[in-house]
């Protein structure tokens, strides 16, 4: 097929209810939000596969999958993901996995005749000190952050196989790239979580040890952006049906708070009546971190969960499946 013209093509018609759709990941963060999201739509004929039933990084077991399901569209939300410690300790893992993943997925949906295919990405593919609000043209223009350089390579190499086989093939592959998440199902560990679960959990089990006080890390000054996962899956399926462009696109909440402010407002939402202490001994990070997602709002999307509302809802869910 020859290529179209800077990558894009009209849109192929509705994102259609009754389509086979094959969400990969969906026992992730963001895979579960997406499938919850289908599932409320109405949508019939999603197909999900747990790892012990398809291992994704193997190619044949990829290939026998799309040969026998041949699903009309694709969500790639599987990866291997996890915090600095993670990263830093296993850096030959999280860039072959993800590697051999969107390698093996993106592929076969091209070569056996996927619709269109969704590519999720994470804000980390963009450089440490990238201009704020940090615009889609950004991407590879600077040093990466190097706590999670292997698994951002791994993202920004999919992102260019997208385009590659959009450009080369025409195949309708698009990349998402949404900013900090939380929501339910998300990962609580007290080591491996990323800064609000882990916030959340300190402050619950602060509270029901009855301590006087939690002390945080830093100045509390640092100003981030946080997106609910279940408004990212509105996001998906609002792109697979609107957007088949060649660039990636962000998708944020587009509302900073600082660390301080989050630490604050997750208190009063678990009902920690001790002091909040902060360590100013410790490292802040980076200063801020907050995306452009201009592009996607004037596609006409734009998030509908407030810190406020979205923290509430993870705290029940965290209370019924990770508190107990």
């Amino acid at each position: 097929m020859a290529a179209p013209d800077q990558g894009n093509l009209e849109a192929p018609g509705s994102f259609l209810k009754t389509a086979k759709i094959f969400v990969a990941g969906h026992r992730g963060l963001v895979g579960s939000a997406v499938h919850r999201k289908l599932t409320a739509l109405g949508f019939t004929n999603v197909i999900v596969r747990g790892r012990e039933e398809l291992d994704l990084t193997r190619q044949a077991e990829v290939e026998a999958f799309f040969a026998k399901e041949q699903p009309r569209f694709v969500i790639l939300a599987a990866a291997k993901v996890g915090g600095i410690h993670a990263n830093s300790a296993y850096p030959a893992d999280f860039i072959a996995v993800n590697l051999q993943i969107q390698t093996n997925v993106i592929d076969a949906a091209f070569r056996h005749g996927v619709e269109k295919l969704l590519f999720l990405g994470s804000s980390c593919i963009y450089p440490k000190f990238a201009p704020q609000p940090i615009t889609e043209d950004a991407l590879l223009t600077a040093p990466l952050e190097p706590t999670n350089e292997w698994y951002a390579i791994a993202k920004i190499a999919g992102i260019k196989m997208c385009q590659a086989y959009r450009l080369q093939h025409g195949f309708n592959a698009i990349s998402a790239m949404p900013t900090n998440l939380y929501g339910i199902h998300d990962n609580f560990h007290p080591e491996n979580s990323h800064v609000l679960p882990g916030l959340l959990r300190r402050f619950h089990e602060a509270k029901v040890a009855g301590l006087p006080r939690v002390v945080v890390w830093g100045s509390g000054s640092p100003l981030r952006e946080f997106l609910n996962v279940d408004d990212l899956a509105d996001a998906v399926v609002f792109l697979m049906d609107k957007y088949s462009g060649l660039q990636h696109v962000n998708v944020g909440s587009g509302e900073e708070v600082t660390i301080k402010e989050l630490a604050e407002l997750i208190k009063e939402v678990v009902q920690f009546e001790g002091e909040l202490v902060w360590d100013s001994s410790k490292p802040d990070g980076t200063p801020r971190k907050l995306m452009d997602s201009s592009k996607l709002a004037d596609l006409g999307w734009v998030p509908k969960i407030s810190l406020r509302d979205g923290l509430q809802a993870t705290y029940q869910w965290y209370l019924q499946n990770v508190a107990t």
